[in-house]
């Protein structure tokens, strides 16, 4: 029988994966923290998720290795996490290893007192000293001496930096915002924008479609071409890239180049949902139909792979398969032609760039294999025209192609599925199925959308009927976080605008009020990640950086801008405009860091718009005006139904009557209201 250790009773794939190691792990719990008090010992921290490549080398290198276990067992008390379990304790120990290295990235190892406090920080760690980095065995020996021989000088250090982190957020901004804001983080973008594959900077890149919609509500705001070229541009190079999967559709977590040729193959959940979103948006923006194809393919990925039998999302795809990163996503010449005729084969070669050599390196000898990362060296359009097919013919013959492919490389051993469904990721994809529905006129995915809402308004509850922010194999568990109440509030706000049921705003209002309640610093602003009610956590911490996702506080900051013209409750624009100021300092410095923010700083600086839309007979002629506003670009409004039979409960909806047989539209901008119409070319007409 294999030796397991104190993770086998947990929920988390990830913990699992490692509950059978020699080393000695323990969850996050007292008796770890009891026991390393007890025997006098630091503790290893190590913080990973199941489908990071580099977080399964260092298990396989040290973690399996009885040697390093055993020095591991004498030295620490260890602690194995699962950061999407628990991103408060990430968040954490994450902003202590980006103080302490400059950097950070998973995994990641934290070494700290019995009492949590950390007094060391790194990432991955080979076993022996390599790629100029200390191995893992040394490192746990000199770790090992200086508890012994220096404790005292450790204890400091500790001590001074877990002050710091409880006081960094004590201190009052005295900036303020303006629009000026707008610009600065267009031109952070501008300059390191690359004009040639898209995307900014050179390698690794990431998709990070927040920063693209930010840039598509300023070319809107400003007319400035460059700002959408920049959108355009990266939506399409991203899309004939490798880090697209051409066969099975869906996008890889990141380039390891700058052509977006190489990915890492991992495929998440939360890149998925915004990444539907920003193509939807450019696809409204511009009409251009492989965007809102793109959209759709992302879609049928999710749905055929990621979405459970209740109604839920799964978390994640691995980037690896029989321990080879990628191996499932290649494509040899031979394996192409075995999968199809020869003259579809000859087609792929050319299509999909093929050649015998390969262009994907071994990972340990960084040697060509003749492996194929398929990828577009040009946009579809102009690839019909290479080889001579009518677009419509091209069309067909590439997803014959692509059908057999699949079929093909069904029978591959698949990559390891994160099967856990979590609050908030299945929150952000409820919002892109809401916006995808309404913006295609797919009632399909509304539906889907809804079906997962239900799902988790039916399992991810306590008995004491708080969210909970994790299911898996029956069981809902940890207390949900600021991003879990944030990103559903934001998903039911999307369903609202999407269905006009009632039940999704005033649940949202619900939650934004809780949210207040639960997370809000009522000393200097600004929601808290996690509640007061954790004493194992030795800080607290407020995020604004939109990092791959955006932050909680980022999209409460839009939920209360929304809710308030919703609702015409100010009290929540008020929340709104002192979250902004507590976190101004911070998004001065670097505006480009909290582009979603930046995003819903559009909308509060002005031009936005309420759309009241008044009928008693609610379906007649409706249906036709709300297909022409959602046919528009228009992020900076909201729709709001008002039916005598089954209105909202707001006060001021008794001021915009049914008066015709027809809806009546009543345009509202910035908090002034024009006639009413019911000719929608008229309402169109006072939204420019």
């Amino acid at each position: 029988m294999k030796k397991t250790n104190q993770l086998i009773n947990e929920t988390s794939p990830y913990l699992l994966q490692h509950s059978h190691n020699p080393v000695d792990w323990f969850p996050w719990c007292d008796k770890a923290f009891r026991k390393a008090e007890a025997e006098d010992k630091p503790i290893f921290l190590s913080i990973g998720y199941s489908t990071c490549h580099w977080c399964h080398v260092m298990e396989k290198e040290s973690f399996e290795d009885e040697e390093v276990a055993r020095l591991m067992n004498e030295v620490f008390v260890s602690i194995k996490v699962d950061r999407e379990e628990r991103p408060d304790i990430d968040h954490i120990y994450m902003m202590v290893c980006q103080m302490m290295t400059g950097s950070g990235g998973w995994p990641l190892s934290i070494i700290m007192t019995p009492n949590r406090k950390p007094f060391f920080a790194g990432t991955y760690f080979p076993k022996e000293n390599r790629y100029g980095r200390i191995g893992f065995k040394d490192l746990i020996k000199s770790i090992d001496n200086a508890w012994k021989t220096k404790r005292k000088e450790i204890l400091e250090s500790a001590e001074e930096l877990t002050n710091y982190l409880q006081n960094i957020y004590k201190k009052e901004s005295a900036l303020n915002i303006t629009e000026e804001i707008l610009e600065n983080g267009f031109n952070s973008f501008a300059k390191r924008f690359d004009d040639e594959f898209g995307g900014f900077g050179s390698a690794p890149k990431f998709p990070s479609p927040h920063n693209l919609m930010f840039l598509l509500r300023y070319w809107k705001r400003t007319g400035n071409e460059l700002a959408l070229e920049m959108v355009t541009k990266t939506l399409t190079k991203m899309r004939m890239g490798g880090i697209y999967d051409h066969v099975g559709y869906g996008f890889h977590r990141y380039s390891t180049d700058k052509e977006w040729l190489v990915p890492h193959f991992e495929k998440m959940l939360y890149d998925q949902a915004m990444l539907i979103i920003i193509y939807t948006e450019a696809y409204v923006a511009t009409r251009n139909e492989e965007y809102k194809k793109t959209a759709d393919e992302i879609i049928e990925y999710i749905l055929r792979d990621m979405r459970s039998d209740r109604g839920g999302f799964y978390s994640a795809e691995d980037a690896d398969s029989e321990g080879e990163e990628g191996k499932f996503y290649v494509w040899t010449q031979n394996e192409i032609t075995n999968a199809l005729d020869e003259k579809d084969a000859k087609f792929v070669f050319k299509l999909f760039n093929a050649s015998e050599n390969g262009n994907f390196l071994e990972e340990s000898t960084r040697q060509l294999t003749g492996a194929n990362i398929l990828h577009l060296k040009k946009p579809v359009e102009e690839l019909a025209k290479e080889f001579n097919l009518p677009n419509d013919e091209f069309a067909n013959k590439l997803h014959s192609i692509r059908k057999k492919l699949f079929d093909y490389r069904k029978k591959r051993i698949h990559p390891f599925k994160d099967d856990k469904i979590l609050l908030d990721w299945n929150s952000l994809m409820i919002a892109a199925l809401s916006i995808a529905g309404r913006t295609f006129n797919n009632k399909k995915y509304i539906s889907i959308a809804e079906e997962c809402y239900n799902f988790l308004n039916d399992y991810l509850k306590s008995e004491t009927v708080e969210l909970l922010h994790m299911y898996r194999d029956n069981r809902a568990s940890v207390t949900a976080k600021l991003d879990d109440y944030a990103f559903l509030i934001w998903g039911l706000i999307e369903l609202y605008q999407s269905t006009f049921a009632n039940e999704y705003i005033q649940r949202a209002i619900e939650l934004a009020e809780i949210s207040i309640d639960k997370f809000w610093d009522n000393e200097n602003g600004g929601f808290y990640f996690s509640t007061d009610k954790d004493p194992t956590l030795v800080v607290r911490t407020k995020e604004i950086y939109d990092g791959a996702i955006p932050s909680g506080n980022s999209v409460m900051f839009n939920n209360l801008l929304r809710l308030a013209r919703i609702s015409s409750d100010h009290k929540f624009e008020e929340y709104a405009s002192k979250l902004l100021n507590s976190f101004s300092e911070n998004v001065n410095r670097a505006p480009s860091g909290s582009t979603f923010l930046l995003s819903s700083l559009d909308f509060y600086f002005g031009n936005s718009f309420e759309i009241i839309i008044a009928s008693d007979n609610m379906k007649e002629g409706l249906d036709k005006i709300l297909s022409e506003l959602n046919g528009k670009f228009i992020p900076n409004m909201v729709v709001i139904i008002k039916n005598d039979s089954d209105s909202l409960p707001f006060d001021y909806l008794k001021n915009y009557p049914a008066i015709t047989d027809a809806p009546l539209i009543y345009v509202c901008k910035n908090f002034k209201c024009e006639l009413p119409t019911s000719d929608i070319n008229e309402a169109l007409s006072m939204l420019k």
